[in-house]
């Protein structure tokens, strides 16, 4: 078995297995009626059969489940996709039978503009007014894993996807008091190596000729666009890149002259643009293409919604970025894509669904295998479900969701791991024509178009 080691916010490195495994496991995977073509859904409505048949599935009283997401405020586009997605993967569960014959109940509360102030109240009221066995989360920011501790009091599961390294000390440090926290999705430190070795693979296999190894980091002054750039700083010498600027911007932005300046007088080979405001890129991207670099140009987050390439149009062609939490573009994401805005409407945004709606399938496979749910209180019970939840290997719209121990949080393919049978794709995407979804480069097996050189860029 082969190790991979990743740093920590304290300078320790955690160890995760990984296989010496090189081939894709390809599944056969059947579609389920009502939840799709996902791996898991079989085997829960086996379970589910298989407990009724015993006579152990007479208590249908519904299990409750929460989220605490922002339904107003800057990000209620996004929580109002975290929201439809709950409602429908709960809507699934309960066509396959629910978890051992009992459907899930969900339950919102609103956590606004998010921060500790408005987070830890949410998630107390879920637990307090109705008694949720579980709170299956989205992104909320701000709070920096302050409202781990209401959970943890209260002994129930929590899946989120904060995206924070700091949640790899929270729990790594004390996986006994937080054995019911996981985050479904990789820290945003992956996103900052991760470019790196992604722009060294385009010039392994010929796909660009960068002019230069010099790169210019933006970022804005969010915990997670500065753990990103930092990320990339601390590691740009050992992928052979030089630091042409390394600068902070104050957001929100909409006036990008000054940064333009200092990038246009030391031209680099890349620019990464860290801050993630759709609204914000999108002006970058506005004043940067009538005067461009020869640079390639890399955004964080915002580009994978629709009101970057609304408000940017043309300008966006070519950007890149990427991203760990968003359906695949293969049978089994593209399935979901197409149920999912066929359910909400076109403008919907599956992309975003994707992490809540895995989260809630593998929460109620996890649950199933354990013999059931717990309420707040029954410590016991949700031990067995967050074992079952560490040990699981699910293979869902996303890609694969598997955990570092003890640490609780996704893995990452190919950052952390060779076998993408083992961990979550880290998808790189581009613009190349803004009227259309972007396309999915990279990594191999899962990329379904080849990356070309941005409008901008005179070869």
């Amino acid at each position: 078995m082969m190790r991979t080691r990743m740093p920590t916010t304290d300078g320790r490195s955690t160890g995760v297995a990984d296989s010496s495994r090189r081939g894709f496991l390809k599944r056969a995977i059947g579609a389920t009626a009502g939840a799709g073509a996902v791996l898991g859904s079989g085997m829960l409505a086996a379970l589910n059969s298989q407990a009724k048949e015993a006579g152990k599935a007479t208590n249908t009283k519904p299990i409750p489940i929460g989220a605490g997401v922002p339904l107003t405020g800057w990000a209620a586009a996004d929580g109002i996709e975290f929201k439809r997605a709950l409602e429908m993967s709960c809507g699934e569960i309960n066509a396959l039978g629910g978890i051992l014959g009992r459907p899930l109940e969900p339950h919102f509360e609103d956590t606004k503009e998010q921060g500790a102030d408005n987070i830890i109240p949410a998630m107390q009221r879920l637990i307090d007014r109705y008694g949720v066995h579980a709170i299956v989360n989205g992104y909320n920011t701000g709070a920096v894993t302050a409202e781990y501790d209401t959970i943890a009091d209260a002994g129930i599961i929590y899946i989120h996807h904060n995206t924070d390294i700091v949640h790899h000390s929270t729990v790594g440090k004390n996986p006994k008091k937080y054995f019911g926290i996981f985050m479904g999705d990789p820290a945003e430190y992956w996103y900052g190596e991760g470019l790196l070795a992604f722009l060294n693979g385009l010039v392994k296999s010929g796909q660009w000729k960068r002019p230069n190894n010099k790169i210019a980091v933006v970022t804005g002054s969010q915990n997670y666009s500065v753990v990103i750039a930092n990320a990339i700083k601390a590691k740009a010498k050992s992928y052979e890149w030089d630091l042409s600027l390394f600068e902070t911007v104050v957001v929100p932005i909409s006036e990008w002259g000054p940064t333009l300046a200092k990038i246009r007088q030391a031209p680099p080979a890349v620019i990464a643009v860290t801050h993630w405001v759709p609204q914000d890129l999108a002006q970058f991207m506005l004043q940067f293409t009538p005067n461009p670099t020869n640079s390639l140009v890399y955004m964080q987050y915002g580009p994978s919604l629709a009101a970057f390439r609304e408000i940017g149009g043309k300008a966006t062609n070519g950007v890149l970025y990427s991203t760990v939490i968003a359906s695949l573009r293969d049978k089994i994401g593209e399935d979901f894509n197409q149920r999912y805005k066929k359910k909400f409407g076109p403008s919907a945004s599956p992309l975003v669904a994707a992490q809540v709606y895995d989260s809630a399938h593998y929460y109620a496979l996890a649950a199933a295998i354990a013999g059931g749910t717990g309420g707040p209180g029954e410590f016991d019970q949700n031990r067995k479900v967050a074992d079952r939840l560490r040990a699981m290997i699910y293979r869902g719209v996303m890609g694969t969701t598997h955990f570092f121990v003890p640490e609780q949080a996704a893995i990452p393919y190919p950052d952390a791991t060779n076998d993408p049978s083992l961990g979550m794709p880290h998808q790189y995407l581009q613009i190349q024509d803004y009227k259309k979804e972007p396309e999915l480069i990279a990594p191999p097996p899962y990329q379904t178009a080849s990356f070309k050189l941005p409008p901008w860029i005179k070869a």
